[in-house]
């Protein structure tokens, strides 16, 4: 098996889709997780004009470049966060210090991702949903039951719609499991899918690095999951247990060598990616491994073509027979 692999364009978004695209295929990747922003990817836009979608792929064909997902995390994070200045990051001039209208302008974006999805040819959108209750995930003051059901039942409400079209567009939406997302962890991912009575819109976004600082086996999560991994980011984590740093990361920057984990680029961390590969085989998954590139400490360019030819080296087919076959005749 030789799954695609592409590279998500979000941590490039300072360059334009032409320049991504053009350093894409010269690193040797087979396409983009293509990120709605910057001018990668409108969603608005791809969903309601053929031509801009036409042009997109226009621009993937010339570099010999295809997109199997879209990327829409900053848009999904701003419709079930309760409001706060960071947010404003990522509104529209108009909608900043707005939450009603933040909200508003994050779900017509979500509405609109998997129409643009299928405009470009997609089958996934990569996201995240937010968290009416992350705040609470340290319970002091007390956090009571009613409350984080509360805030389950509100995710529910706000993004039921949204996977309504999703449904009705035939794409499917991975979450990514994430620190800030309604579902963050093992459990906590299970009961989502719980509250959706298990619909099957809803998928995850697989990213091990997420999961390995936190403590869990990110292949026992893909193994008790691999029905719902629409889609699988290639991010490594490194440890560093120095007996000062924990890992809530201690208000230190990413990048920082004094924090008790960072992220860093594939290979150089503690990510057991041969244990994923092989998760990933015997789940029958053959959709893209997506480079997510996060290193603060090194050259991003670098780091793409090392990651590439790291994950190309990682990935391999399960086998087609028993390897004590032979011996039983």
């Amino acid at each position: 098996m030789s799954r695609p692999v592409t590279l998500v364009s979000g941590q490039w978004a300072d360059l334009s889709f032409e320049e991504i695209c053009a350093k894409a295929a010269a690193f040797g990747f087979d396409g983009l997780e293509i990120a709605s922003w910057g001018d990668h990817m409108d969603l608005r836009a791809a969903a309601a004009d053929p031509s801009y979608a036409a042009a997109k792929k226009a621009v993937l064909a010339r570099h010999g470049l295809r997109a199997w997902a879209l990327q829409a995390h900053l848009q999904g994070q701003c419709v079930a966060d309760p409001w706060d200045p960071r947010l404003d990051g990522f509104a529209p001039p108009e909608a900043k210090g707005r939450p009603e209208a933040i909200r508003a302008w994050a779900a017509a974006e979500m509405l609109a991702a998997p129409r643009a999805a299928k405009a470009m040819g997609c089958q996934v959108v990569t996201a995240f949903m937010g968290s009416p209750i992350w705040r609470y995930w340290y319970s002091f003051p007390q956090t009571t039951e009613a409350m984080v059901e509360a805030g389950y039942a509100e995710v529910v409400r706000l993004w039921s719609p949204i996977l309504d079209e999703f449904d009705r567009q035939g794409v499917r939406f991975a979450l990514e499991v994430h620190p800030t997302e309604i579902a963050f962890d093992y459990y906590s991912a299970k009961r989502l899918v719980e509250a959706f009575g298990g619909r099957r819109t809803l998928g995850f976004n697989f990213d091990p690095s997420h999961l390995l600082w936190q403590g869990l086996d990110p292949a026992l999560f893909l193994r008790d999951f691999a029905d719902r991994v629409y889609h699988v980011h290639m991010k490594d984590v490194k440890l560093r247990r120095d007996g000062r740093a924990g890992i809530l990361g201690s208000h230190l920057a990413f990048g920082d060598l004094r924090r008790g984990w960072d992220f860093v680029s594939i290979g150089h961390g503690d990510v057991d990616f041969d244990a994923i590969i092989r998760e990933l085989n015997a789940a029958g998954y053959s959709g893209p491994l997506s480079v997510e590139w996060e290193d603060a400490g090194m050259d991003r360019e670098h780091g793409a073509r090392e990651s590439l030819e790291r994950v190309r080296a990682y990935d391999f087919a399960p086998s087609a027979l028993a390897f004590d076959a032979a011996m039983r005749k």
